[in-house]
């Protein structure tokens, strides 16, 4: 289970790490065989595909999505914490609403994770 400390810590820095375009900061919160599911997927990398696999293929995605959002902004509206999960809403850049579900594995990294945009 994780606790409040947990959840607001990885939330402060997971947002940081994202609003300073760090994307080793970003990738330092994930496990090697992390899975992450986006629509974005598609847009940004030009292949059928709704997930990513493993941290290399999350490294290239976000790399590629940071190139284009070069003012790449989130702002935290609230944090939805679970047993081995949280969700943290916010808005980004494009004034738009989205939800991103945050699995974590045993050693504290992120397993899986789910993105969800408003239309």
């Amino acid at each position: 289970m994780i606790d409040a400390e947990f959840v607001q810590a990885f939330a402060r820095d997971w947002v940081k790490a994202w609003n300073d375009h760090d994307i080793e900061a970003i990738l330092s919160h994930y496990a090697e065989d992390v899975v992450f599911h986006s629509p974005r997927i598609r847009v940004v990398t030009g292949r059928d595909a709704d997930a990513v696999h493993g941290k290399a293929e999350l490294r290239d995605y976000w790399g590629r999505a940071l190139d284009k959002q070069r003012n790449l902004y989130f702002e935290v509206e609230q944090i939805l914490p679970g047993s081995d999960a949280l969700t943290i809403l916010y808005t980004n850049e494009r004034a738009q609403y989205v939800a991103e579900t945050f699995v974590f594995g045993a050693a504290g990294k992120v397993v899986r994770a789910i993105a969800a945009y408003a239309s």
